[in-house]
C-alpha cells in the first residue's frame, strides 16, 4: 500500500523536483494533497496527480490520507510546520533545508520530533548524493588528514533548470530586483547570513562531518551582485565557501575540493533540479595520477526520500542528534560571519 504524502509548498522547486522525484517513487508513495500560501499554484500542481489543494497548512495537516509531509515552502516558515506537522500526528516530514533559522527553533523541533517519534529528515540532497558516499569511502579507507576543505559556487537563475524539468510553459522573467546596498553594515551581514543558512546549507553537513567544531571565522564578505565569501578554521581544518549568484552566463557550477595529507578529491554536483544520475568524484595522487569514480544513476533526491522510507519502515533510527548538529552548526556559522562582516566594515 502506498503511503499519502501532502507537500506544503507549490513554487517552482516543487513543480521541477519534488513532484518529479515522488514520481519516481510511485510504487511507495502518492501525492495525495498540494498546499499553497496563496499563490494558486496548489490547484495546478495538484491536477497531475489528481491530488487535493488548498491554501495554508491547516486543511492539508487535517487530512487523514496524508501521512508523510513534505515542507517545501519559504525557510522561514519551515520549523513551525515541522511542529505542527508533529502535533498534527503525522509519521514523517521531510524538511527542505534550512530546518530552522535560529537555535531555538532548531532545539524546540527536535524535541518534539523526537518525543513524539516523528521521522524526520532534511532536504540536504548533496549529503544524500551517491557520490559522497563514494567519496566518504575513500577518504575513510586511504585515512589521509583532510587540511583544506573548499567549495565553489556559482549560479544562474533557477529557472533556466525549472524550464528544461517541467512540463509547463517557461517561467515569465521575474522583475529585476533592487541590489542589496552593501555599503550599509546591517544589510550586508542580514543577506550573507541569510545565504549561509539558506544556500550554503547544502553542503555543511558535509563540511561539519570533514571539520567539526568551529573555531573561528577568519573573513567573512557579500559578493556583488548575491554572493559571499567566508573562511574559518573548523577542527583544525581550513574552509572557504565561495557562492555567487548571477543574472545570466554559463552554466551552474557546484565544486567541492578536499585536501588531504595524501591526496585531493574533488565533487562535481550536478545542477539543482536535474535528474540525470549522481555528482562525479576524481581523485587526484600526490604523484599526480587522477582516478574517476563511476557515476550513480541515482541522485540525492530520491536518496532523501528513501532514507525517509527506511525510518519510517523502521529499517533506519532517526538521528535527531545529528539533525540538531547539523543546524547549529550552519547557524553559528552564520551568525559568525555576519558579526565578522560587521567589524569588517567598523574598521
Amino acid at each position: 500500500m502506498r503511503s499519502g504524502v501532502g507537500v506544503i509548498g507549490a513554487g517552482p522547486g516543487v513543480s521541477a523536483l519534488h513532484l518529479p522525484t515522488l514520481a519516481r517513487l510511485a510504487d511507495r508513495v502518492e501525492v495525495v494533497h498540494v498546499s499553497d500560501g496563496g499563490s494558486g499554484g496548489a490547484a495546478a500542481l495538484a491536477a497531475r496527480s489528481g491530488a487535493a489543494h488548498s491554501v495554508g497548512a491547516a486543511e492539508l495537516l487535517a487530512d487523514p490520507r496524508v501521512e508523510t509531509v513534505a515542507i517545501c515552502s519559504p525557510p522561514h516558515l519551515h520549523a513551525a510546520q515541522v511542529r505542527a506537522a508533529v502535533a498534527a500526528g503525522k509519521r514523517g516530514v521531510l524538511c527542505e533545508k534550512p530546518l530552522a533559522l535560529t537555535q531555538d527553533e532548531a532545539e524546540a523541533v527536535i524535541q518534539e520530533c523526537r518525543a513524539a517519534g516523528t521521522a524526520l529528515v532534511v532536504g540536504t540532497n548533496h549529503l544524500f548524493d551517491p557520490a559522497w558516499v563514494s567519496a566518504k569511502h575513500h577518504l575513510v579507507a586511504h585515512g589521509g588528514r583532510v587540511r583544506t576543505v573548499s567549495i565553489t559556487v556559482a549560479l544562474p537563475p533557477n529557472a533556466r533548470y525549472h524550464d528544461l524539468v517541467t512540463e509547463f510553459a517557461p517561467a515569465a522573467e521575474s522583475p529585476t530586483r533592487r541590489q542589496p546596498d552593501w555599503g550599509d553594515a546591517e544589510v550586508a551581514a542580514s543577506v550573507v547570513r541569510q545565504l549561509i543558512v539558506g544556500l550554503g546549507v547544502h553542503d555543511l553537513p558535509i563540511v561539519r562531518d570533514l571539520a567539526p567544531r568551529l573555531e573561528e571565522v577568519v573573513y567573512a564578505r557579500p559578493v556583488a551582485p548575491i554572493g559571499f565569501a567566508v573562511g574559518f578554521v573548523a577542527g583544525g581544518v581550513l574552509v572557504q565557501l565561495n557562492a555567487v549568484m548571477l543574472p545570466g552566463g554559463a552554466d551552474a557550477l557546484w565544486r567541492m575540493t578536499i585536501g588531504t595529507s595524501l591526496d585531493e578529491l574533488e565533487v562535481q554536483f550536478r545542477p539543482a533540479f536535474t535528474h540525470d544520475g549522481s555528482a562525479v568524484v576524481r581523485v587526484r595522487d600526490i604523484e599526480g595520477r587522477v582516478i574517476e569514480y563511476p557515476r550513480s544513476a541515482g541522485d540525492g533526491y530520491v536518496a532523501e526520500w528513501e532514507a525517509l522510507a527506511a525510518t519510517l519502515d523502521g529499517a533506519e533510527v532517526v538521528e535527531y542528534d545529528e539533525l540538531l548538529a547539523d543546524a547549529r552548526y550552519a547557524i553559528d556559522l552564520a551568525d559568525a560571519a555576519a558579526d565578522a562582516v560587521r567589524e569588517a566594515m567598523a574598521s
